[in-house]
């Protein structure tokens, strides 16, 4: 009997049974080795393979066997399952249930869309797998802190899915401190399984999984397995009217033209033949972007008189509509639908046989490109994805960064560096997490009540995302909260909740680290659209959902817009973050700016762009020198790093621009900085940048201005600007690589 039908054989039937009904002839190498750790030892789990490789049931059977093997003999959830999305707690919700049909272990899930009901019969006898947000479980862990103990009096397990999500975010370290929280209620450390399909540094994400429990975490290296995708990347100039841009991607693979020019936009309507009579996913980087390019296809559609079959999914959308577009894209019997989507349709959602993705521009990273290719290719076939890339027509008198087509690059880069390398870009961890801090003094004296602050202190500092924290910069942060009255002394000297802190955890909005808005919902009559930052005055139009809504009424008290449906297409606006892109990506770009080589994947225009780009490069230098005249006093450097690299470098310069003899410095995401400079200052740029470099090193606090006060996560406002300046200098800066890359011949890295 081999390993597996050993395993295999432990099993009860009901999950045979469930094997057997969808044709799995012997367990996956990644369930074998999951029931195996779960079975035989009392370690950690993290299980990384690929999307749709079956981590959820490699988890779960083991898991519910012993569940079975050893019944529960008193009251208490016995799993606890932690999801970034609510959409993925609904999809695993389904998923769980129909495989615990057959035996007495009820699933419970818990979010802000789930009714009061549902979580009612969970508190009353509190038993089985319970599935949450980590906002859902602060909540419990401040509102029920006395019945914790009871609610959670037979946990086991708890299973983190998407954990390379939470890894190195507020978030993430969120959950870790919920988790100490708990097991200091409990008195004991419940196991972990940590599941992910894209971690670049197993280790790390091993040693970010066990923080604080006490326990070993086994990981198993990820194997070297080939990669097999149908890729395609095309890139049009927006409003150019050459036929050839009108083609499809279909009508491009098979080398025919349909014989018309493009009716509104040449990528569009390439993007729209590339996932029409499919069933597939358009991926977009941006809320703004997703609800344009819905509003576009829908527009092609009603000009070609096809029918319109385009959904819309993203955070700001009402729980109806975001969960309408999943249901249809799972739903066999719906032959055709389009969901056009942000991140929040990446994650392990199972969606049956989508046919298709597709991605405007580049993802940010490899992690982002593999999860939303993952989408596609289930159910034994190869994932399929189609990226457009769109730009303006350069003008002949384009500066040179701007000729070059840095995402297509992009996206070509992130390719290479996967199927060469396997190269998924590594979890940082934040050293000083001063918001979480925040976050979390307020909660636990929210939950404990009155502390003393050494005990204070000593609970906050011994959770694993606070190790790094020093003991003077968290008793700043404390003075710092008792003088704005966040916090406030009793007369027995301990310290409980102030009138401030009192303010702010009154509100549902606490229970979230990361940073949201005052938002307004938008209702059409009785339907709920979604939610909108800044509500316009009644009159006006904005986009939502792919449509267009002129406001009939703003009720500001309550946080309404009422509204009713035009036609047209607009774009809206809200604040986020673009996300950092790792050095690899760039010094893989320069790469193949710098190569011959080609790409089976790039359509024509693409290997057009390209070449073009390529022959700019070549004409001017670029692959000689980082640093290039644009004429006159004007200079461009490229660094080729990442951002956090590349804004220490701009911020180096900057701060010895007059040693350097440049100014005007400015910047375009991490790809290049231009600036003016003196005399022959520019010619030798990077000779000056080295002997600087290596004659005092870089200094991070010396790059951060005294009067700055860098606000970036949700509760910044309230930290003293000098930590602030100590955490962007820890967090925000890199002076490993920006050492390297100007201390050797040519360039390191």
């Amino acid at each position: 009997m081999t390993e597996a039908d050993r395993l295999f054989a432990r099993f009860p039937d009901f999950i045979k049974e469930y094997i057997y009904r969808r044709g799995w002839s012997e367990l996956r190498e990644i369930q074998t080795v999951a029931a195996k750790v779960i079975f035989e030892s009392e370690d950690n789990l993290l299980l990384s393979s690929s999307t749709a490789s079956g981590k959820t049931e490699a988890a779960f059977f083991p898991i519910l066997t012993e569940l079975c093997e050893k019944p529960s003999v008193r009251d208490g959830v016995s799993v606890l399952y932690i999801a970034p999305l609510k959409s993925l707690i609904n999809d695993q919700f389904g998923r769980i249930e129909e495989l615990l049909e057959e035996c007495d272990i009820p699933v419970f899930h818990w979010h802000g869309d789930v009714g009061a009901s549902h979580k009612s019969r969970l508190l009353k006898q509190p038993r089985g797998i319970l599935q949450i947000t980590p906002e859902s479980l602060e909540s419990m862990i401040i509102n029920r802190s006395n019945d914790i103990p009871r609610v959670f009096g037979d946990l086991r397990y708890v299973v983190i899915d998407e954990i390379h999500t939470m890894i190195g975010t507020d978030r993430g370290n969120q959950v870790l401190c919920q988790l100490f929280r708990l097991q200091r209620l409990l008195s004991y450390s419940p196991r972990r399984i940590g599941l992910s399909a894209t971690l670049g540094d197993l280790s790390v994400a091993a040693e970010w999984l066990g923080a604080g429990s006490g326990r070993n975490t086994y990981f198993s290296p990820a194997s070297r397995t080939d990669v097999h995708w149908r890729l395609a990347m095309e890139h049009f100039y927006i409003q150019d009217p050459n036929e050839r841009q009108s083609l499809g991607a279909n009508e491009i693979a098979s080398g025919k033209d349909r014989g018309g020019k493009a009716v509104l936009d040449p990528g569009y309507e390439f993007l729209y033949d590339a996932v029409k009579d499919r069933k597939a996913l358009v991926f977009s980087n941006s809320r703004e972007e997703t609800e344009y390019v819905t509003a576009t296809l829908r527009q092609i559609a009603a000009a070609r008189g096809d029918e319109d079959i385009f959904l819309i999914h993203h955070g700001n959308l009402s729980a109806s509509l975001r969960e309408d577009a999943e249901a249809k894209m799972k739903d066999d019997m719906t032959r055709n639908a389009v969901t056009c989507a942000t991140v929040t349709m990446e994650l392990g959602i199972d969606i049956g046989r989508l046919e298709r993705v597709a991605q405007v521009g580049a993802p940010t990273t490899v992690s982002g490109f593999l999860q939303r290719l993952g989408r596609s290719g289930r159910r034994g076939n190869p994932p399929e994805m189609v990226l457009v890339f769109r730009e303006d027509m350069p003008l002949p008198n384009t500066p040179l960064p701007q000729l070059i087509p840095w995402e297509l690059l992009r996206g070509i880069a992130i390719v290479e560096l996967y199927g060469r390398e396997r190269f998924i870009e590594p979890p940082s961890i934040k050293r000083m997490p001063l918001s979480l801090a925040f976050h979390q003094t307020l909660s636990v004296l929210a939950s404990c009540g009155e502390r003393s602050p050494r005990d204070l202190a000593e609970r906050i500092l011994s959770m694993p995302p606070f190790s790094r924290l020093d003991k003077e910069d968290y008793r700043e942060l404390l003075l710092s909260m008792i003088n704005s009255d966040h916090i406030e002394f009793t007369e027995r000297k301990g310290l409980i909740v102030g009138l401030q802190g009192e303010r702010i955890i009154n509100s549902y909005k606490f229970y979230a680290v990361f940073k949201d808005s005052e938002d307004y919902t938008v209702r059409c009559e009785s339907e709920e659209i979604g939610t909108i930052t800044s509500p316009p005055p009644a009159g006006d139009r904005f986009a939502l959902a792919g449509r267009v809504w002129e406001v009939k009424e703003v009720d500001v008290p309550r946080k309404l817009v009422y509204v009713k449906g035009v036609e047209g297409k607009m774009k809206i606006s809200w604040p986020g973050d673009s996300g950092e892109i790792n050095t690899r990506i760039m010094v893989m770009i320069r790469e193949i700016l710098f190569s011959s080589d080609t790409y089976k994947y790039l359509c024509p225009n693409a290997a057009e762009r390209l070449s073009a780009a390529r022959n700019v490069a070549q004409a001017t230098h670029m692959d000689r020198d980082m640093c290039i005249s644009l004429g006159g006093s004007s200079y461009v450097l490229f660094p080729w790093l990442g951002t956090r690299s590349f804004r220490t470098l701009r911020r180096f310069m900057q701060v010895h621009s007059s040693e350097l003899g440049i100014s005007d410095i400015e910047s375009e995401g991490c790809c290049y900085i231009t600036f003016k400079a003196k005399g022959d200052s520019g010619k030798s740029l990077t000779a000056a940048l080295r002997a600087i470099i290596e004659r005092e090193g870089i200094d991070t606090m010396s790059l951060v201005r005294a009067s700055e006060s860098p606000a970036y996560d949700k509760y910044d406002d309230y930290i003293p600007a000098e930590l602030l300046r100590k955490a962007f200098a820890a967090d925000r800066l890199r002076t490993d690589e920006v050492t390297l890359r100007f201390t050797k011949e040519g360039g390191g890295l």
